[in-house]
């Protein structure tokens, strides 16, 4: 399958009530391009982050009665899941799409990420665009441009509260029209991973 990008028909997937009609949806429309996606990115990705990264899909497997509001693709080097580590996303909420490097709640060693963070905040500021956003918990669509965010405030939460979440990255407006030119879009998430891959192999080498 060429990757062709994300239409407006995607996105209005997390409209269709029902969670058993939502996740048909889900699997027909969107899940073939994460796939796309990661055959088009793979190599690229395991030359920045000097591993062999694996797809994960999103199976929400654990909804029984709500449908899911946002859907995603992980990629991480750990072929049997990714929740526990450092991992890269993309995924779309019903407003936008979301590109991100995510270290979320399940992550055992928050508190030593959090702090080689903290202690290279100058190095993130000055090599991650302002217009990147920041999230603090990936099962909201809630994010901030790091122009406009703490980011000390941020990861010494980050590293204090159990359940405070990082994620760093791009997040595009659903009508941008980058998201219906597959080239481009496909060019954007190598060009954001290569900025975050730095932090990524920081993170990994505690």
């Amino acid at each position: 399958m060429t990757f062709n990008g994300f239409q407006q028909k995607d996105f209005e997937t997390f409209q269709i009530d029902g969670l058993d009609e939502r996740m048909e949806a889900i699997q027909e429309r969107i899940q073939p391009k994460f796939r796309s996606i990661y055959k088009e990115i793979a190599d690229d990705l395991d030359a920045l982050t000097e591993r062999e990264m694996h797809l994960h899909i999103a199976k929400h497997a654990r909804r029984t009665v709500n449908p899911p509001k946002d859907t995603w693709s992980a990629y991480c080097h750990n072929k049997r899941g990714y929740k526990k580590h450092p991992h890269f996303q993309v995924g779309l909420w019903g407003d936008n799409l979301f590109i991100w490097l995510a270290y979320i709640y399940e992550l055992p060693h928050k508190s030593e990420i959090a702090e080689k963070f903290l202690s290279e905040i100058d190095d993130i500021k000055e090599t991650v665009p302002e217009d990147y956003h920041i999230a603090f918990d990936h099962m909201k669509n809630e994010a901030f441009p790091l122009s406009e965010t703490d980011l000390q405030k941020g990861l010494e939460r980050f590293k204090k509260v159990k359940k405070a979440e990082f994620l760093i990255g791009r997040k595009i407006d659903a009508n941008d029209p980058l998201l219906q030119d597959g080239e481009k879009l496909i060019q954007t998430i190598k060009e954001t991973f290569q900025t975050l891959a730095p932090l990524y192999r920081s993170s990994m080498n505690l």
